[in-house]
């Protein structure tokens, strides 16, 4: 043994922990997107979840980033943590089938046929050369990621080989063989050795290859790797449970303390089991057996299968004593989107595409508040009241908040993204965190707007509410095109939007002339209209935001037509686009047909106005004329009823004077 052995060992070591590197990180980035998808659709089934779990990790080759990827979702609330338990045992026995893989260096020269296809000095070789070409010569989606997950697999291989090969030096020298001969008397040290190695290479997979690599060397024996390969466990888990626990809430941080629990679970059934199978004699066939690198595949494989069989009754115990272990999160009820910020989570860093899946989810809910305030600002011109101006005041606060937020989580995440397709939604994202922030900032000057008219006890004109009617209706349409563009990728609600915003600017030019009409008319005070004109600015600027999202988002779909975004922008105006002329043409007809429509319906207000006012005198005179007839009639009236009151008196009074008369006559006769 002799320096440049040792040199080869760990070039080799280097070479097979870097290819492992490169094919994982080709495979989660190529696949994380589908594999969120598949992960949200969890049933409390635990088999099925079981399967998830090692069906995922075998695609990706890292039980650590399963159940990263796991932890991730508990902690967004996508789901529970009874569901990822299913996920975190089937991650443990998923990956075993590295070390499968791996087992193809025990094929020898002698094979013959097919079988030398799958040798690795075969195997290398051929992947290093579909890699290469994939990635030089072809283009197509995910190439770079398909074409560094070949060149992965055969660094991997190749590393391999430099190992086995430094290892057959070591070999001759005699220590080597001293070496596991010491820790097949000794388990624990064997167990402690597999424990300190996975978790200085934070890797069980790479742990189990290397450990696959020396048993090459012939002498390997079973009764010294069955406790390495349960050490194994215990190194891997405790990094996935330090990731799990970084910027977590509490349900994350236990599924990386189940995982441990599992894991010194396994311990206890290998080093209880594998005793009592020995002295009855049901091991003396292999205790001694020479460990080949499909030995030590099998023993990985078979440990893991048999514990989550064995250990299968105690994962509701596991979830209990987690929650001991971890007490629930105190709480926070002074933001509302807490919550939703834990879709932030530094754990997805390794898997891109659920990193941005967070700051998709990030950004929709910062347009929608923007575009909630935005229609509650609008209503405040017409009806002010005090209780929407606070909503729209606190809502623009955390809409600055999330936009820090997932600016800063951008930045954290900018290092570990390399895959095209990646690249160009963040570059995406980027843009549109600073466009929605500028959407909740136009809200709130339009509220401000509001809030001054109010208390200055101004109002618009009914006129200027009729038209600013015609306008909300059209910034309504054109921020629901960008809704639908942005949520959906939609390429043709993106197309529409321009359009719009070219009306937009045509509606705001017609408003303020409009406008000015009426100050040099004096049917508007100048602070109102200070009011309406600033009112105007932020409406364009609203509708300049939208343009931006609808370039961004055609930009991202079909990179190679748009070109710079001011082109593609100058290519729309300038009257080469049919589609874009068509389009814009209907929308400035349909809306500023409304507006005439506003025009003629207010001149006839007016003429009606104006037929009432000057009809209005010869209703009077009229009005007088039947008074003063009514009040002769009346007069004449009560002068008829007076005479004929008098002519009855005077009639009475003769009838009076002629009986007493009579009596007087018929006394005078009487007193004869």
């Amino acid at each position: 043994m002799d320096f440049f052995s040792i040199l080869t060992l760990f070039g080799g070591l280097a070479m097979f922990l870097y290819g492992m590197r490169l094919m994982g990180d080709g495979l989660k980035e190529s696949s994380s997107g589908a594999l969120k998808a598949i992960m949200e659709k969890v049933t409390n089934n635990f088999f099925k979840a079981f399967l998830l779990g090692v069906g995922v990790t075998a695609l990706i080759q890292s039980s650590t980033a399963t159940i990263v990827i796991t932890s991730g979702l508990v902690a967004a609330g996508i789901i529970t943590l009874r569901q990822s338990l299913g996920i975190v045992i089937g991650a443990n026995v998923g990956t075993t089938v590295t070390g499968q893989i791996i087992r193809l260096i025990d094929i020898d020269s002698s094979s013959t046929g097919w079988l030398q296809i799958f040798k690795p000095s075969t195997l290398a070789p051929i992947a290093l050369i579909i890699g290469i070409v994939i990635i030089m010569g072809l283009s197509f989606k995910n190439s770079r990621s398909v074409g560094n997950i070949a060149i992965g697999f055969g660094i991997l291989f190749s590393g391999l080989m430099n190992m086995t090969g430094a290892v057959g030096v070591l070999v001759e020298s005699g220590k080597l063989e001293h070496l596991f001969t010491g820790l097949g008397g000794n388990p624990v040290l064997g167990y402690l050795t597999g424990a300190s190695v996975a978790f200085i290479l934070q890797s069980s997979s790479a742990t189990i290859g290397i450990l696959q690599a020396f048993s090459a060397s012939g002498v390997m024996k079973f009764n010294a790797i069955y406790s390495i390969v349960a050490g194994v466990y215990l190194g891997d888990c405790v990094t996935t449970a330090i990731v799990c626990s970084i910027g977590a809430k509490a349900d994350a941080k236990r599924v990386g303390i189940v995982d441990i629990m599992f894991n010194l679970s396994k311990t206890v059934l290998v080093f209880i089991i594998i005793p009592i199978l020995r002295y009855s004699g049901a091991l003396d066939n292999i205790w001694n057996m020479t460990a080949t690198s499909g030995v030590v595949a099998n023993t990985h494989s078979v440990i893991n299968l048999c514990s989550a069989v064995l250990l299968f009754p105690l994962i509701p115990v596991y979830e209990k004593l987690s929650k001991k272990i971890i007490r629930d999160d105190v709480q926070d009820t002074t933001n509302k989107y807490t919550e939703l910020l834990e879709s932030l989570n530094p754990a997805f860093y390794a898997t891109p595409a659920l990193a941005l899946q967070g700051c998709y989810t990030v950004l929709d809910t910062m347009f929608k508040s923007s575009r909630n305030n935005i229609e509650k600002a609008m209503g405040l011109l017409t009806e002010f009241n005090d209780q929407t101006w606070n909503e729209i005041s606190e809502e623009e606060i955390n809409i600055d908040m999330l936009a820090d937020r997932v600016s800063n989580y951008l930045v954290a995440l900018s290092p570990h993204v390399s895959l095209d397709m990646h690249v160009s939604t963040m570059d995406q994202y980027y843009k549109l965190v600073t466009e929605f922030e500028r959407l909740g900032d136009h809200a709130m000057n339009i509220a401000e707007s509001a809030h001054n008219m109010y208390d200055s006890g101004l109002e618009f004109s009914h006129k200027a509410q009729s038209e600013l009617g015609v306008m909300n209706e059209l910034i309504d349409n054109i921020l629901t095109r960008t809704q639908n563009a942005f949520e959906k990728q939609d390429v043709d609600a993106a197309k529409h939007i321009e359009p719009l915003e070219e009306v937009v600017d045509d509606m705001v030019e017609a408003l303020r002339d409009r406008h000015l009409e009426r100050l040099r008319g004096g049917k508007c005070s100048i602070d109102v209209g200070v009011i309406f004109m600033n009112l105007l600015v932020d409406i364009e600027r609203i509708s300049d935001v939208c343009s931006n999202v609808g370039v961004s988002v055609v930009a991202r779909a079909i990179p190679d037509q748009m070109g710079e975004s001011h082109e593609y922008i100058f290519h729309l105006h300038s009257g080469d686009d049919q589609n874009f002329n068509d389009e814009y043409k209907s929308a400035h007809i349909l809306y500023f047909d409304q507006l005439a429509q506003l025009d003629i319906k207010r001149k006839k207000e007016e003429k009606e106005e104006k037929v009432e006012k000057e009809a209005k005198p010869v209703k009077a005179v009229k009005e007088e004329k039947s008074a003063k007839a009514d009040k002769a009639s009346e007069k004449s009236g009560k002068t008829d009823k007076s005479a004929k009151t008098d002519k009855k008196n005077k009639s009475d009074s003769k009838s009076k004077s002629a009986k007493s008369s009579k009596d007087d006559k018929n006394r005078g006769k009487s007193k004869k």
